[in-house]
Parts: C-alpha cells; sequence; structure tokens
C-alpha cells in the first residue's frame, strides 16, 4: 500500500503534550528519488534526520554524490503521543561548511494503519520555494502499540530519574538484563556467488556482500573481476528474539573512486529455519541477477548470563567443579568451539572524570568479548560508582581481548566516554582482584580513574590450541579506517624497524665473509662446513627451537630479552594529541572527503604497512615469550615437525600434502579456505597492543598537567 504524506515546512513543528498511549515507530529510510543539487559538481551528498516534537531522534548515513540515494537505514523509535508528526529534513552535507537544506515534510502518525508495514512516499519541499520538486524519500512505517510491561518499565525509568541511585540501579539493572541476554546463535558461512550482474564496462563485476541483522553488521571480502565469486566465509550473528528474526542481505560492486553500485539484495527469515541443524540456501537476488549460496546454522544460546554479585556459578564449589569437568583434558574433542568460560565480576570504579556539567557523572560499564557485549546498570550522579555485577561469557578463542568501557550516559545525545581497559584472557590470573587504571580510547595513555575487576578464565588447553589455527573472528562492529598521517608515520617506522632488523642481520652475516674479524670469520666458517656436511631435513624445526629455548632460560634466570616496549608506548601517548589535532584540522579541510581515490589509496597503504609490520613484530613476540602459551604451542607444533620429518622420509610427507590440498575441495565443497601459519600469527600481539594490554602502574599522586594531558576530549 502506498501513501503519499505531504507536510512541507521548514520550521520547527509545535510540541505537543504526550498522550496517555506509548507506540513503537519502525522505520526503513529505504531511498530518495530525484533530489535537489547543492554542489557545484552537479550533485549532492545527502543524509536526514528525524525529528518529533522539536527533538531529533534519528539522523541517517550521508551517500555521497547522489541525488538517488540508496540508505537501506531503520531505526525503531517509542512514541508517546500520535499528535506530534514526524518531522523528517534532507541536507546536503559540506565538510567544514554549514550543510544546505534540501527540503522537509511531515509524516502524520494519526494518519498510520496499527500493526502494519506501509510504503509510504514523502515530497519533499521548501517553504520558501513551495513551488519547487525537490524530490521525495521512499520509506516503510509500522506503528505498533507498545504491550503493557515495556510501556511500564519505560515509565518507571522516568519517574524514578530523581530518587536515589540505588533504587535506580535495581530497577535499570532488570530492564538491561532483559535487552541484552541473546537466545541463541546464528551461524552463516557466505560460500558463493553465482551467474551476478555484470556492472563494469569489461562485462565483470568485483562483489562483495552485506548482511544486517537489527543493529548487527558484516562485510564480506570483495572478489575482483567475477561474475561468479567463491567466498568461503563465516560468521556469527546473535539471535535475541525466540521466534527468530530477518538477516537482509546486499550485493555491492567495489568501484574505486566512485559510489559502489546496487547489484540485488535478499532476505532470509530466520523463523522457517529449524535449529540445530545445518540449511543449505540458493537465495536469487531481487532487483538483480544471479543468486547467492548459504550455509546457515541455528544453535542455542552460549552460556552468557548476568547476575548479581552474591549470585555466581564460580563461587559455588559444584558448579565450579562441574565446569571443571567440562573443560578437562579428558573432553578435549567433544564440542570444539566451546572453548572454555570466563567469569568478570565489575566491582565498583573510583575517581572517575567528570563529564557533565554538575561536576558528577552518570556511569555504566560496558564488558565486551569479541562480538559479545554486555552492561550494567547506570549509577547516577557519582564518581565513585558501585556496580558489583557478574557477567558470564563462553570463551570460543583463548586469545581474545576483553575489553571494559566505562561511559557517561546522556538521555538526549550518545554517552560520553570515560575509560577503557584491554585485558587478553592469557593474562588473567583467576580470581585476583585487581585495580585497573584506566586508559583513553585509542588504548594508548592513561585517563583519569580506576576500576576494580575479578575474573576468572576455565578454558580446555587443547581445544585452544586447536582453535589457534583456525580463522580468527571479526569484529562486525568497528569504526571505519580513516586517513592520519601520525598512523601512516608511526605504521611506516614499524615496517622500517622490521626492515632495519633483516638488513643488519645481513650485514652480519656478509661481515662474516668480508673478514670484518677473523676470529668471528673462523668460527663461521666452522660451523657452515659442519652444517652443511651433515644436514638433514629436520634439523629446520630443531634450530627454530633454539631461540625459543634460549630466550626462554634467560627470562627464567631473570634477564628479559624482549623489546623494552617504552618507547613505542611514548610515542603512542605523544600521538594522542595529534589524534585530536588530526580531527580539528580535517573538520576546517574537506580535502580528504572530496578526493576519494586518493583517499581509497591512502588507506591502502596505511593498512599495508600496518600488516606488514604487524606480523613482522609477531613472529618476533613468538620468539620472544610475549604470550608464553603461543610459544609453548610453537615449541610443540616445532617439537612434532622435529619427530615426524626425523622418523618419515619427505617425499611421503610431501605427498600426503599434495593429497590432502588436492583433494579438501573433492570431499568438503563448502570448505573454507585457511592458512594455519597465518592464523597461528593471528593470535600472537604486535607491539602496538602489547602496550595497548599494558596494565597502567597505579599513581596514587597523579601530576594535574599530566592528568589533563592524557584526558580524552
Amino acid at each position: 500500500m502506498g501513501v503519499n504524506i505531504v507536510g512541507p515546512s521548514n520550521a520547527e513543528p509545535p510540541h505537543q503534550p504526550p498522550g496517555a498511549a506509548m507506540y513503537q515507530l519502525d522505520i526503513i529510510l529505504k531511498k530518495g528519488s530525484n533530489l535537489a543539487i547543492r554542489d557545484r559538481t552537479g550533485t549532492s551528498d545527502p543524509y536526514v534526520k528525524f525529528k518529533i516534537a522539536g527533538k531529533e531522534v534519528f539522523r541517517s548515513k550521508t551517500i555521497h554524490k547522489n541525488l538517488n540515494p540508496v540508505w537501506d537505514d531503520r531505526v525503531s523509535l517509542l512514541v508517546e503521543s500520535l499528535k506530534d508528526p514526524l518531522y523528517v529534513k534532507v541536507f546536503d552535507y559540506d565538510f567544514g561548511l554549514q550543510d544546505d537544506f534540501m527540503g522537509s515534510a511531515y509524516l502524520h502518525l494519526e494518519s498510520l494503519e496499527h500493526q502494519r508495514t506501509l510504503d509510504v512516499t514523502l515530497d519533499l519541499k521548501d517553504p520558501q520555494c513551495p513551488e519547487d520538486n525537490l524530490g521525495s524519500l521512499d520509506l516503510a512505517v509500522t506503528l505498533s502499540p507498545k504491550e503493557g510491561d515495556t510501556r511500564d518499565a519505560t515509565m518507571l525509568l522516568r519517574r524514578n530519574w530523581k530518587r536515589s541511585c540505588k533504587y535506580q540501579s535495581m530497577r535499570l539493572s532488570d530492564v538491561h538484563r532483559k535487552a541484552q541476554l541473546w537466545r541463541g546463535i546464528v551461524s552463516i558461512s557466505l560460500i558463493e556467488g553465482r551467474s551476478l550482474q555484470p556492472m563494469d564496462a569489461n562485462g565483470l563485476s568485483d562483489p562483495y556482500v552485506k548482511f544486517r541483522m537489527g543493529h548487527q553488521k558484516y562485510k564480506s571480502k570483495t572478489i575482483p573481476k567475477t561474475l561468479n565469486p567463491q567466498w568461503r566465509e563465516q560468521f556469527d550473528f546473535h539471535l535475541y528474539e525466540e521466534q527468530g528474526g530477518f538477516v537482509d542481505i546486499t550485493v555491492w560492486d567495489k568501484d574505486a573512486g566512485k559510489k559502489d553500485d546496487f547489484m540485488g539484495r535478499c532476505t532470509v527469515n530466520l523463523s522457517h529455519l529449524t535449529k540445530e541443524h545445518t540449511h543449505k540456501l540458493d537465495l536469487p537476488l531481487e532487483e538483480g541477477e544471479g543468486l547467492l549460496v548459504l550455509l546457515v546454522t541455528l544453535t542455542a544460546s552460549a552460556a552468557v548470563s548476568i547476575s548479581d554479585l552474591s549470585i555466581n556459578m564460580l563461587d559455588d564449589p559444584h558448579e565450579r567443579h562441574q565446569i571443571m569437568q567440562r573443560y578437562s583434558v579428558w573432553r578435549s574433542f567433544n564440542n570444539l568451539k566451546d572453548v572454555g568460560v570466563v567469569q568478570v565480576k565489575v566491582i565498583r570504579a573510583e575517581g572517575l572524570m567528570a563529564a557533565d556539567v554538575t561536576g558528577k557523572s552518570d556511569p555504566f560499564c560496558v564488558v565486551e568479548l569479541s562480538n559479545d557485549r554486555l552492561q550494567t546498570h547506570t549509577v547516577y550522579k557519582n564518581l565513585n560508582p558501585e556496580w558489583n555485577k557478574v557477567f558470564t561469557f563462553n570463551v570460543k578463542d583463548i586469545h581474545s581481548v576483553l575489553e571494559v568501557s566505562v561511559y557517561d550516559e546522556d538521555r538526549d545525545r550518545s554517552a560520553d566516554f570515560l575509560g577503557k581497559v584491554a585485558i587478553p584472557l592469557l593474562n588473567i590470573q583467576n580470581g585476583e582482584r585487581k585495580a585497573y587504571a584506566l586508559k583513553s580510547k585509542e588504548l594508548t595513555g592513561p585517563t583519569k580513574g580506576v576500576i576494580f575487576l575479578e575474573i576468572d578464565v576455565i578454558f580446555n588447553a587443547v581445544k585452544a590450541g586447536l582453535t589457534t589455527l583456525i580463522p580468527i573472528e571479526q569484529k562486525y562492529i568497528e569504526e571505519e579506517p580513516r586517513v592520519s598521517k601520525q598512523l601512516l608515520l608511526r605504521n611506516f617506522n614499524r615496517v622500517r624497524r622490521c626492515i632495519m632488523f633483516l638488513i643488519n642481520t645481513g650485514c652480519y652475516i656478509n661481515s662474516c665473509f668480508e673478514w670484518d674479524s677473523p676470529q668471528r670469520s673462523i668460527c663461521a666458517l666452522v660451523l657452515f662446513v659442519i652444517v652443511v656436511w651433515n644436514f638433514e631435513l629436520y634439523m629446520i624445526p630443531l634450530a627454530l627451537l633454539l631461540p625459543l629455548a634460549w630466550n626462554y632460560i634467560l627470562i627464567a634466570s631473570g634477564k628479559d630479552t624482549r623489546q623494552d616496549v617504552q618507547a613505542m608506548e611514548d610515542m603512542l601517548e605523544d600521538e594522542d594529541e595529534d589524534f585530536d589535532r588530526d580531527d580539528k584540522d580535517s573538520e576546517r579541510k574537506g580535502f580528504m572527503n572530496k578526493l576519494y581515490a586518493i583517499q581509497d589509496v591512502c588507506i591502502s597503504v596505511q593498512n599495508a604497512l600496518d600488516e606488514v609490520a604487524s606480523y613482522g613484530e609477531r613472529i618476533k613476540n613468538t620468539f620472544n615469550w610475549t604470550v608464553p602459551f603461543l610459544s609453548w604451542l610453537a615449541i610443540v607444533a616445532f617439537g612434532a615437525a622435529t619427530t615426524i620429518i626425523y622418523f618419515i622420509p619427505l617425499r611421503y610427507i610431501v605427498l600426503a600434502w599434495g593429497v590432502n590440498k588436492f583433494t579438501k575441495k573433492l570431499r568438503d565443497p563448502y570448505t573454507i579456505d585457511n592458512n594455519e601459519l597465518l592464523d597461528f600469527l593471528s593470535r600472537v600481539p604486535s607491539d602496538v597492543q602489547v602496550v595497548q594490554y599494558r596494565e597502567l602502574k597505579l599513581d596514587p599522586n597523579p601530576s594535574p598537567n599530566k592528568r589533563k594531558k592524557n584526558n580524552p576530549g
């Protein structure tokens, strides 16, 4: 059903008193058509704002250089009164300048039918020039009365706003617990596409796929120059609704330097799929050509929970014993994805930064493990909050990093960042209540305040070792990469350090050939003759064991040979101010925003430098015992390789490897390709990550000047 509702105005809608009922307004902002030109290039960079009762409730993403943008943005709003219309305004984004008005319209909520999705077309008008045609917006709108319990909870929170913090915390705890806990896991494997639509002049495309389920998003890699791409990527979404949900899928053609082309869409209705069973789906693309092949599996929820401090499973000896048995070495091959469990007790924080004009803050705490995210209730008007909550997560990768962030709640805008700590699971001392000094958002320097945590990790070492050799889980909620000359310079310096190490090693070896030191050259010559004369292939992994063993002996004897990371830490702290300066400069200059091709190249170079530097540092850190678990795993691997190569002729090993590689696709057509060595190295932290994960020493009397320098803001 199409509805055309026009109410042009550039003035703010009048405020109406709230009614007695609560409604949920679900809106899909689909696309715009024939929007107004506001840039000199004959295009615009449109985005949309929604307002109700004079208050902004939603802002869409910006679509650059397009008069017919496709947003596909979804938003759910709580509406107190249908008398207040939805005020829709469209603007042209001008970086560093005032955004240009492109038209507005009203959507009168009283005219909408309840519990029915309506397709709405809004004609945009400018009240200064009412005769001008400024295009239109297409929306899908669903208005539903809210059930009594949700409305009561919402109204209760508002009535309690000025009551005591303790009473608020109890009520908010219940609401958060109900909203956060997921009911199951949706495991999706993107296999391939078939006969996709050609979008480029060469008759091919560079396709990639976007997945969205609620607030959860995932973007696949781009497969260049093909109409039958093979992705073979796997990822998980959280399922919050017992009856299922929808996964929205769109396919795009990657175009460097301009807007990507839309190639089609499809939807997966999870309510039609049975649980604990893998479904192979061939999904034809709407508004395009071809189909996508997916494998979708619905599984029961992992052991995730929120409880009060007085109620937690690991303090119960019987439950703790059962969990220890569950992850004992005798059950190493039972459900390999269930590596372990982590329990986080968020006790309290002290000395937090004041984010409100009253000199107080309204802090709450967010605990994240990979893509699992839970949060505490808010403690109002307090710089020393006590939460006393226990969070439990399943561990799918023992190399994951537990991130604990503290925010200040603001009712009418996004929360303010107060501090953060990142704790690798392998660094945790079980049952130890510790005070962690909070860091800045980039984890490069301290900020004000400490947080008290008690963490327990129980895991199966065999499962953890096997998981190290499979692809690492990617986070689907990450910030978009940005161009930064400081980040580019840092990554360049990291690559240069790795390259200089190789150059210095080559110079040292060459000095033996040049006889700069006769004694060293004679020893090198004798060693070379002995090794070459007696060389066997098993000596290669045996030689790799030697630096591991040597560094372990030095560390055990108190001589830590690992690189001093103080220089890296100082460099990252100095960059904090540079990042802020970059942000202010980029607000004044729209250069990067206008030259998309240059930005793509810069980001690619920046990320490539980071990748090269990271892998060089990870190889070094493997032998430096930066993560002892991984170094022990390397010892096991090298020892096993030494034994196998010693007893089994090389030709048989190579033959078995080749047969396995050639027959892998025949045995499992939907297997996901991976490189065990790169997957192992992806778990080893780089030097930057080592600095980020280091605990700060508590300073009982920090300097006010240093505190001011390191405070974000």
